[in-house]
């Protein structure tokens, strides 16, 4: 606790940027004007009371900051005076009490006078725990940073202070402390108040020093480090030295290295004047500049390039056609494309023909089908034949740039793109690139893999083709680039331009039947540790296998089925239920693998089928997995619901829309030429529905579709089973062509169709369909839609049924 008492009138002795506490004793030049007046007035009012040695001479000492008073003040006795360690005359003050400063006052001398108030100061006796706590912690941070500063002489003065006032008003003397934060100090009157801001001052002090401390032994040691990297590595240059004088080899640094390496490399004379000037920069830079390791890895990758390595094609056309033979069963027209590049190449070697404007005969070829049809092992297979090295990219889901161009190489982590990298891999500058799913090339903002291709895949440009990394022409024109995509819409029309474009459609029942007897069996036997003649698989099993239990384009589902069903024979061998060696036949497999799913629709009751109600037409479509059968339903409304106009479901696009309104248009139309009760459709509302309603649906192709199933409906005639159609429809009845002809009659062979229908302008496209299966199919090319319900409807009977 603190009060005022008596009022005391004393010469003001003011301190420029300086705070005196109770107890503090300082020396003060006598030399300062303002301090020798204080001094001399203090002495004169000494005199003149009349004491004599009892009472010295009285000053108030007042922080003054930037010209201006503090309000509390110091009361001070002029201990002595005397001359300062420098000579100069000099006064030792010693603080006494706090005074509130009142007004100002005259009195004798030069000095200001002023009136001021006595602060007394009291504190509970005894001292509370909390006041007990605060001086414990104030004296062990006091101490610790006495320690610090190694004055170990005043630790025991400051421990011997009890008095909670004079142990904070002791941290006058601390040197950190700013004289703001003294003159807080001087202004805080309550002793406890006082302790506890001496003791957070001192505590914020201590951290700041520790983490000062810190910094500088982290600074410490990482000079050390440095200075010892940097010796280790001076005597590690001088033992090198010492081993090579030993050995008797020349003198030589790293650049010097890599400048033996460059030279004796076989490098194409750009590439090793590119070379040679990063050796140089290599040379000029130090030790720690981070340049170095770039021109380090830089050069590194180009030494391993394979710049002048080529594989010597193997010209036997036989050979390789065999070999192409004997790993894929079908896909003609890619082999028959193999053949003729060998051929060609052949006969310009024995000719001694070379390259062509820096150009050689590398092949692009796109391989565009369904899934599972052999598109990714058919290159191993091309690279097999030809004798060359192969590698396989897979961009299923790239979408920046610089995995094709490579990435700048100032930046941290920088690689050359994935072209670079697979002729790295490869070991030879003309191996067999596959580019698998360029389909799935995405883009983003980190740019578009697509647009990077275009160079590499043009066979006029890539024979200088520059990689972002490298920054120097590599000749890609001799490397047989393979790309495989299962959607050919998805493929960017300029990329696919620039490549040879090779349809695989899929494969026939029978090819199938080869494949899996072939290729599938023998290597699902030894995945299921089984020898070759302890399970054999009939003909009529694999047959099945292919028609009934699988209904696709590919083999991958075939190859399942076929583990599936050698996996069980080898569990009920394991439990005892099987002799060995078994042979499957086709009415074994329900026992073992279940029913089949794809049942065809002539195989069912006639009852049961689609089409057994008029209103509903049996269409061709291509999706990504292949061709696929289409069922278009249509049906009419109550004429006593009002609900007149055209209803679309299953998820159609635009163009199958539009290709509904056509159909809708054209038989009301011609409606009466075609004998149809046209009159119907005014009124009543028609609906037009494609099963398979969550799988998106587009293309003009079903027109003919929708028409005869419209056609049905009105007429009462059901469509025939076993036909099925293609084409587009325009307003006149004209059917005209469509793509996908032979992947439409592949689907249509797998489900059991016998008879197609097809544009007459479509009928050039027969040629890509296998023999086998022309030869199972009643195929009709057609011009107009006539022709269509002619063939299509079957003959009216009495009881008419409508499709719901």
């Amino acid at each position: 606790m603190a009060s005022t008492s008596t009022p005391l009138t004393l010469p003001v002795l003011p301190l420029d940027d300086e705070v005196v506490l109770p107890g503090m004793v300082v020396p003060l030049d006598l030399n300062d004007n303002d301090v020798r007046a204080a001094v001399e007035a203090a002495q004169a009012a000494a005199r003149s009371s009349g004491s004599v040695g009892g009472s010295k001479p009285k000053v108030l000492l007042v922080p003054r900051i930037d010209g201006t008073y503090a309000n509390t003040g110091v009361l001070g006795t002029v201990e002595q005076v005397g001359r300062l360690a420098d000579g100069d005359p000099g006064a030792l003050i010693r603080g006494r009490s706090r005074v509130r400063i009142g007004a100002g006052t005259t009195g004798p001398g030069a000095a200001l006078w002023v009136e001021g108030l006595a602060v007394e100061e009291t504190v509970p006796e005894p001292l509370p725990g909390s006041v007990t706590e605060l001086v414990t912690e104030y004296k062990a941070l006091a101490t610790n940073w006495l320690k610090k500063r190694g004055a170990w002489q005043v630790v025991d003065r400051v421990q011997q202070i009890d008095d909670v006032s004079a142990l904070a008003d002791n941290s006058g003397y601390s040197p950190f402390l700013s004289t703001p934060q003294k003159v807080e100090l001087l202004e805080t009157a309550d002793p406890v108040a006082r302790l506890k801001l001496a003791t957070e001052q001192l505590r914020e002090h201590l951290a700041e020093q520790d983490v000062a401390e810190s910094i500088a032994k982290d600074v410490q040691e990482g000079v050390d480090k440095q200075q010892r990297e940097f010796l280790l590595r001076r005597q590690l240059d001088a033992v090198r030295k010492e081993l090579r004088e030993l050995n008797g080899e020349s003198e030589g640094e790293e650049s010097d290295d890599y400048r033996t390496r460059v030279e004796a490399a076989d490098l194409p004379e750009k590439v090793r004047e590119a070379a040679l000037k990063e050796v140089e920069k290599l040379e000029r830079s130090s030790d720690q500049s981070p340049e170095g390791s770039w021109i380090r890895t830089w050069l590194d990758t180009v030494l391993e390039l394979p710049w002048n390595e080529r594989t010597e094609d193997e010209y036997d056309i036989q050979g390789a056609q065999s070999v192409l033979d004997a790993e894929h069963s079908g896909l003609e027209d890619v082999k028959e494309r193999i053949t003729e590049y060998l051929a060609v190449r052949k006969r310009r070697s024995e000719r001694g023909l070379g390259v062509v404007g820096g150009r050689r005969g590398g092949a692009v070829l796109a391989l565009v089908g369904p899934p599972g049809v052999g598109k990714t092992s058919l290159g191993e297979s091309v690279a097999h034949a030809m004798g060359r090295k192969f590698v396989r990219v897979a961009l299923g889901g790239v979408r920046d740039e610089a995995e094709i161009r490579g990435h700048r190489r100032t930046y941290v982590g920088a690689l050359p793109g994935r072209i670079v990298r697979a002729i790295k891999e490869a070991g030879s500058m003309n191996p067999v690139v596959l580019l698998d799913e360029i389909d799935k090339v995405g883009s983003d903002f980190r740019g578009d893999p697509a647009a990077a291709l275009l160079e590499v895949l043009d066979p006029a440009q890539n024979h200088t083709f520059r990689d972002h990394y490298l920054e120097v022409e590599l000749d890609l024109s001799d490397v047989v680039f393979l790309a495989t995509a299962n959607v050919l819409e998805a493929i960017p029309e300029a990329l696919l331009d620039r490549m040879e474009l090779v349809r695989l459609d899929g494969y026939t029942e029978d090819e199938k039947v080869v494949i899996a007897r072939d290729h599938l069996l023998p290597r699902q036997l030894e995945r299921a540790g089984l020898d070759k003649g302890e399970v054999t698989l009939d003909e009529s099993a694999l047959r099945k296998l292919a028609g009934e239990y699988t209904r696709e384009a590919g083999v991958r589902n075939l190859e399942r089925s076929v583990a599936r069903l050698l996996r069980k024979v080898a569990a009920q061998h394991e439990l005892g239920e099987r002799e060995l060696p078994f042979t499957v036949e086709d009415t074994d497999l329900r026992s073992l693998i279940g029913r089949p799913h794809h049942v065809p629709e002539a195989a069912q009751d006639p009852a049961e089928r689609r089409t057994a109600v008029p209103g509903v037409a049996t269409g061709l479509a291509v999706t990504g997995a292949g061709g696929d059968v289409l069922y278009v339903e249509a049906s009419l409304a109550d004429p006593e619901t009002g609900a007149a106009g055209l209803t679309l479901t299953g998820q159609l696009g635009d163009v199958m829309k539009e290709s509904a309104q056509i159909a809708l248009s054209f038989l009301r139309s011609h409606g009466a030429e075609l004998e149809l009760p046209v009159a119907d459709l005014k009124d009543r509302g028609v609906h037009i529905h494609f099963p398979a309603g969550a799988v998106p649906k587009d293309g003009p192709s079903a027109g003919v579709t929708m028409t005869t199933a419209l056609a049905s409906l009105l007429s009462g005639r059901q469509v025939r089973t076993d036909v099925a159609m293609t084409g587009e429809v325009s307003l006149t009845g004209r059917v005209l062509p469509i793509g996908g002809v032979k992947q439409k009659l592949l689907a249509a062979h797998r489900a059991g169709i016998t008879t197609v229908v097809i544009p007459k302008r479509n009928e050039a496209d027969l040629d890509d369909v296998p023999a086998e299966v022309l030869e199972k199919l009643d195929v009709h090319p057609v011009t107009d839609v006539r022709q269509v319900l002619e063939l299509a409807l079957a003959p009216a009977v009495v009881e008419v049924q409508v499709a719901a």
